[in-house]
């Protein structure tokens, strides 16, 4: 292969918050993220305006021959044109800040969606709020005929 001084290669194990600095994570430990893959790096990248850009599959780091995680190809020039700057380091920060933020977004949104119950067509959903509701209401009504009748929860 021939040497392309415009090209940048990113690996996702540069984002890797559980490696350390020694053992090949490139960022900060606040623009790291917990499981880094390839897909996660290309929307982080897109996301941030990155355009000219090429992945590839099943390829794996001269230092961690055993994990087949991927990489990613930036050009240089248009991630200048684009982000305003060429020096890996600083496109490597941006990556890692932008897909955290992107993290913690989805994150708050699947919180906000799980929390407000389910939706008017889900049927399954409602169906199992009233099964769960009739479950605690037959415990109350048995918990209080056991009061009634005098006998303990648990008899020896």
């Amino acid at each position: 292969m021939q040497h392309n001084p415009d090209r940048i290669v990113i690996w996702p194990g540069y984002f890797d918050a559980r490696s350390s600095r020694r053992s090949g994570r490139r960022v900060s430990a606040d623009s790291a993220v917990a499981k880094p893959d390839l897909e996660g790096l290309v929307w982080a990248a897109r996301s941030l305006g990155l355009k000219k850009m090429k992945r590839e599959e099943g390829v794996s780091h001269p230092q961690r021959p055993h994990a087949k995680e991927g990489r990613l190809w930036v050009s240089a020039s248009a991630a200048s044109n684009s982000i305003g700057s060429d020096k890996k380091e600083e496109i490597l920060q941006m990556i890692g800040t932008q897909w955290s933020e992107l993290l913690l977004q989805r994150k708050d949104e699947e919180k906000k969606a799980s929390s407000a119950g389910p939706k008017v067509g889900d049927k399954k959903g409602r169906t199992q709020r009233k099964v769960s509701s009739a479950a605690k209401q037959a415990a109350t009504r048995a918990a209080s005929a056991r009061k009634r009748r005098g006998s303990k929860k648990w008899k020896k």
